[in-house]
């Protein structure tokens, strides 16, 4: 095979197709349109069998939290009668440290059912040492596909961390610099090994985290005789949202609020070498969290499983120092010290939970392990080292590689709301000047959660333009 960038990316669809023995054609409608339900109902895996399979895998039923303290601390800047309670579901607790374990097990299960004899993931993330992980309780070869470093060979010490941690676990790890030669590198591993693709963003992955939003819903029901008002995640890739708002809607749970949280990296090009290490979150921000909620087409396999714009109720931005301000919270008022993908959710949370009335429950769906390069005392330095001043003021007047900005205290940690209207817009903007067809307009009202006319009144503005 011609292994020049060209010839491998002419044939990814060949190759992504054979890397997860799955035909996506099947799925495919007229038009646009592809039968989103189909797709993830063809593995023909129940919600029990993946419990099963997690259980069997030490994943799973993990704890809910109820912070009282940090629920106790945000009353004191709430109006009276308002402070919803804040929980907190406790992943750290599954096998490697995160929610990424239960898309890992499925991903390791059918590798495994399909006589793979290895898996291949690109991530930077815990995602890497949850495939790891579950490959060696499996018996399968791993490499992990890191984009690591700038061309200076500077390294984030999170993404070392991470890297130590799929070696641990007996992966290979091949680190790469940032740029387009990660995809490629991966496609040609999976052509050349003939390993699986554990993709983040196979139906696979995503009923992996159903379970999640299934557990909240059913614990919350059952000790306190409702479902949470909300549940707020985290959105990088969006997997993580639309598994949990699924699993949510299978516990018929549909009333329950889905905010969506991100760390704000305005301005910051997640594959620009200059940007790379200015940012001093590698996940959970909006380098990932807007491209990928308005065109979820851009990953790993020709259909992404993840599509948050179909269950999100309304998506909240916070700082990096709000992140790092109540991950110091969390440790001190709760003596829990956890990393800062959950904790993105959590300072959004805080803030959130003084706007909900005191008998609401709001819930923070993940929390993940921490220590040596995840740590934020080894973000911070890190950041100090490139140049970012990190000084306590006004969160909302931080500039993304310029500074951090730690609030002067819970008072003054706030968030700012995008509009899930210009978020639709732009997914829409793919189809500008299209001829269109009914059946297109159902499904695009499906994946942006609205009716048909508002889709249609947003495209006659678009290609008026």
């Amino acid at each position: 095979m011609k292994k020049s960038y060209k010839d491998v990316m002419d044939r990814k669809s060949e190759i992504m197709k054979n890397a997860l023995n799955l035909d996506y054609t099947k799925f495919e409608k007229e038009g646009i349109a592809f039968d989103y339900e189909y797709m993830m109902n063809y593995s023909g895996y129940t919600l029990d069998d993946v419990k099963k399979i997690q259980i069997e895998n030490n994943i799973g039923n993990t704890p809910l939290i109820e912070l009282k303290r940090i629920t106790e601390y945000a009353r004191k800047f709430s109006k009276k009668g308002y402070g919803a309670r804040i929980f907190l579901k406790d992943e750290a607790a599954n096998l490697s440290g995160s929610f990424k374990a239960r898309r890992a097990a499925m991903s390791i299960h059918q590798a495994k059912k399909l006589g793979y004899k290895g898996v291949i993931a690109a991530t930077s993330g815990n995602y890497g040492a949850a495939v790891a992980a579950l490959a060696a309780r499996a018996g399968l070869k791993c490499i992990i596909v890191q984009e690591c470093f700038d061309s200076k060979e500077i390294e984030q010490p999170e993404i070392t961390e991470k890297a130590r941690a799929c070696e641990a676990y007996g992966a290979e790890v091949m680190q790469l610099s940032v740029g387009p030669e990660l995809f490629y590198q991966f496609l040609v591993l999976l052509e050349e090994t003939g390993f699986f693709n554990a993709s983040l963003y196979s139906p696979y992955c995503i009923m992996g985290i159903e379970t999640l939003g299934y557990e909240i819903a059913s614990e919350v029901k059952s000790k306190y005789g409702k479902f949470p008002e909300a549940v707020i995640c985290t959105n990088a890739g969006g997997g993580n949202l639309t598994g949990t708002a699924r699993g949510l809607i299978k516990a018929e749970a549909f009333d329950t609020k889905v905010i969506a949280s991100s760390v704000d990296l305005t301005g910051l090009h997640m594959a620009s070498d200059n940007d790379f290490n200015k940012k001093s979150f590698t996940t959970g921000h909006t380098g990932f969290g807007i491209p990928f909620s308005t065109f979820p087409d851009r990953s790993d396999v020709p259909r992404s499983a993840a599509r948050p714009l179909r269950y999100m109720d309304k998506y909240v931005l916070v700082n990096q120092g709000s992140v790092f301000f109540i991950t110091e919270a969390l440790a001190l008022l709760e003596g829990m010290e956890r990393g800062p993908a959950g904790n993105t959710s959590l300072a959004a949370a805080f803030h959130l939970a003084q706007e909900m009335k005191e008998d609401e429950i709001i819930v923070v769906q993940e929390t993940e392990y921490t220590g040596a390069g995840k740590h934020l005392n080894a973000q911070i330095s890190f950041a100090i080292d490139r140049g970012i001043e990190v000084k306590v003021g006004n969160p909302l007047e931080e500039i993304p590689g310029k500074n951090i900005i730690f609030p002067t205290s819970g008072q003054y940690l706030k968030i700012k709301e995008i509009s899930l209207n210009d978020l639709k817009k732009s997914y829409l903007k793919h189809y500008k000047g299209m001829d269109l067809l009914n059946t297109d307009y159902k499904y695009l009202s499906e994946e942006l959660k609205c009716s048909e006319q508002l889709v249609k009144n947003i495209m006659e503005e678009l290609n008026e333009e």
